[in-house]
């Protein structure tokens, strides 16, 4: 009796598995795919490997009211022009002058400043050529007014009155002034300049000479920062 019932229990435990695989496969899953975890993207960034910094664009954009850069910020530039007068004895001068600025760090600027002139010298009249290069220090007030001061040197060509002869020399030219800015992006500079030139006297027709050595000026300029 006890070697029957061994036998029946070792059958049933040899049944039992068979019988649970024909179970699960009797029940086939509707949608494999939402038993199982949603993959995975295991390619993660590769971090850029270690170099030098290289320089930073030297020049900026959309500079101004409602822009990303403000007057005096390191890479904005500033374009525009001036007129001006300039006297001393025996001596009187109406220029134009185109402004061509750089911001090459904050608040310091290197500007360009050539200029086209009508001298009167005595009872003669005749043009003149000057370019200066100008580094300047621009103070903030607050955010629309600034101070600054800059010293330009560079070169003049006058042509002698009443002669076609020109005559050349180093021009030293200090200004000092005032920014203020107008609209979104201008800037009206009123300025005071003294300059100091090394050219030779002047004949003039009448033959009388006239040395220039020394003048001062009063300007007015508008310019636009990009």
């Amino acid at each position: 009796m006890t070697t029957l019932k061994t036998l029946l229990v070792a059958c049933c435990a040899l049944a039992l598995p068979a019988v649970a695989s024909a179970q699960i496969e009797s029940e086939p899953v509707e949608n494999p795919s939402a038993e199982l975890p949603p993959p995975q993207d295991d390619n993660d960034p590769t971090p850029p490997a270690a170099r030098p910094a290289g320089p930073e664009a030297g020049v900026t954009e959309q500079a101004g009211i409602g822009g990303t850069q403000a007057y005096g910020r390191a890479g904005v530039l500033e374009l525009g022009g001036a007129i001006g007068y300039a006297g001393a004895d025996q001596y009187t001068q109406f220029r134009a002058t185109p402004s061509f600025g750089w911001f090459f760090a904050d608040n310091l600027q290197l500007s360009f400043l050539p200029s086209v002139r009508y001298l009167e010298v005595g009872e003669a009249d005749s043009l003149a050529i000057t370019a200066v290069v100008e580094p300047s220090y621009h103070l903030p007030f607050n955010d629309t007014t600034f101070g600054f001061m800059g010293v330009g040197v560079g070169v003049s060509a006058a042509e002698a009155p009443g002669t076609e002869d020109m005559e050349a020399g180093l021009l030293i030219s200090p200004r000092l002034g005032m920014n203020f800015l107008v609209g979104r992006s201008g800037v009206l500079s009123p300025y005071l300049n003294v300059e100091y030139s090394t050219s030779e006297a002047f004949s003039t027709a009448q033959g009388t000479v006239v040395a220039v050595d020394i003048a001062w000026g009063g300007n007015i300029g508008y310019t636009v920062m990009w």
